[in-house]
């Protein structure tokens, strides 16, 4: 074999050559400030929606009427801004960021991944906070970290596999471990929501964007879980069956709630009911916002904004809400969902779904529900976007409680099958399908 062993100082020369390539180092340091500037993104992105739910707080608190005035308004000033200068900021960002990974024309590429697009998204889905909407920063946060580092491309040339793919998946992966402070569910969420497929020339992109995005945000804003820490641990064989029902109820209002939003995305409502949504959509939207502001009005103003106070409330055991508070959570979320204003669903889910955990505790005589909320928020939420892995690692690490890893890993999966039997197609997958077709209708 001698014949083989002349490449091996070919190989540490190129080595020797990549390592001192100006070019290379250019590269690497473009791509880790880009990194920075998604950790960054995001935490002004939370900063500014927390404040922005905050003003809507305040007009709640001044009457309980106000936003049957406030939020009809806000939501069709936010879907005409949308329809007319952000066209691809609607919804949750998620499914346009898998739709781009797919694309092989680069300028739909360009179009649904542009910086004005990204800004358009988080500054949109703010003002819908302010008006109430029952949306989260997360999965706008997704998009907004694809775009960062996709549009590094016009500063540098990077490899094709990265400039088409590994940017992307790197930016949405990024965009979750610094809006959540969970780089361990951004790493995940990125293989399995947007991926599918683990490429090797890709890994060591996407670690090191998720790291250096997470640590960004966590310089600004502190070392924080997001929901709050709990100790909370199952009680006994209750516990454990509270388990199982936490899972099939996720499951079946999960993929419920996916299979709506997807018959109501694909073929829209029928009749006049249909022609008026596809001609009017600014007139949709302010429907939507009344129908919003009754659903608050019959929850007690609980449903507004993304559910993030509801939810770290229930955790710590601070607060409770109703027993139906999960249903009109759902509702809510819904509505503001179909109106076509940004915004996404991580945040409103979990905190859906940590109702459920409260009425599955109080049916089984817990009482330590903290156990079960979480469970609960994982459940629903995995049985919403059918991602177990991404739903039970990243409520493991938004509550610090690395006890919940065995019961957060069943629920979840449970969740998943029965999901999976309610609504066959995946709800960002069949999102991103449809997105696809709208961009590039067949001829």
């Amino acid at each position: 074999m001698a014949w083989s062993r002349p490449r091996f100082p070919y190989v540490q020369k190129r080595h020797r050559v990549g390592l001192l390539s100006l070019r290379l180092w250019v590269r690497h340091m473009l791509f880790w400030s880009g990194a920075v500037v998604v950790g960054l993104a995001a935490t002004a992105f939370a900063l500014s929606s927390d404040y922005a739910h905050t003003l809507f707080r305040s007009v709640v608190a001044a009457s309980p009427w106000l936003p049957f005035l406030v939020t009809p308004l806000t939501l069709a000033g936010v879907a005409a801004l949308t329809q007319r200068y952000f066209k691809g900021a609607e919804g949750s960002g998620i499914p346009q960021t898998i739709a781009a990974i797919r694309m092989s024309e680069g300028g739909n590429r360009d179009a649904v991944l542009s910086l004005r697009v990204a800004v358009g998204k988080m500054f949109l889905t703010c003002i819908s906070l302010a008006g109430g909407a029952s949306v989260g920063r997360e999965g706008p946060t997704v998009q907004v970290g694809a775009a960062l580092l996709y549009n590094l491309r016009w500063l540098v040339r990077f490899p094709r596999h990265l400039m088409e793919r590994g940017l992307i998946v790197a930016g949405g992966g990024a965009g979750v471990a610094a809006a959540f402070n969970t780089p361990l569910a951004g790493i995940v969420f990125a293989i399995e929501e947007m991926a599918r497929s683990f490429e090797e020339r890709s890994s060591g992109t996407l670690v090191t964007a998720v790291i250096i995005a997470g640590l960004a945000a966590v310089y600004v804003q502190g070392n924080y879980t997001y929901f709050g820490a709990t100790n909370s641990t199952l009680a006994g064989a209750s516990g454990w069956f509270g388990v199982l029902l936490c899972g099939l109820a996720g499951g079946l209002l999960g993929g419920g709630f996916s299979r709506l939003l997807l018959a109501f995305s694909t073929h829209g409502l029928p009749g006049r009911a249909g022609t008026f949504v596809r001609t009017h959509p600014v007139k949709f939207a302010a429907l939507c916002g009344l129908a919003l502001a009754l659903i608050g009005f019959a929850s007690g103003s609980a449903v507004y904004g993304s559910g993030y106070v509801e939810a770290k409330r229930l955790i710590e055991g601070t607060g409770t809400v109703s027993a139906g508070y999960g249903i009109w959570k759902m509702l809510a979320t819904f509505v503001s969902f179909v109106s076509g204003i940004p915004g996404g669903l991580f945040a409103p889910s979990l905190s859906a779904g940590a109702g459920i955990g409260q009425v599955v505790a109080g049916v089984l005589g817990q009482a330590d529900a903290g156990a079960l909320i979480v469970i609960g928020m994982a459940a629903y939420f995995a049985g919403v976007v059918q991602a177990p892995i991404t739903a039970f690692v990243i409520v493991m690490e938004m509550t610090g409680n690395h006890d919940m890893v065995v019961p957060l890993m069943l629920s979840t999966l449970l969740a998943t099958a029965v999901s999976r039997i309610v609504c066959p197609r995946p709800l960002y997958k069949a999102l991103a399908s449809n997105y696809l077709a709208r961009v590039r209708p067949p001829a």
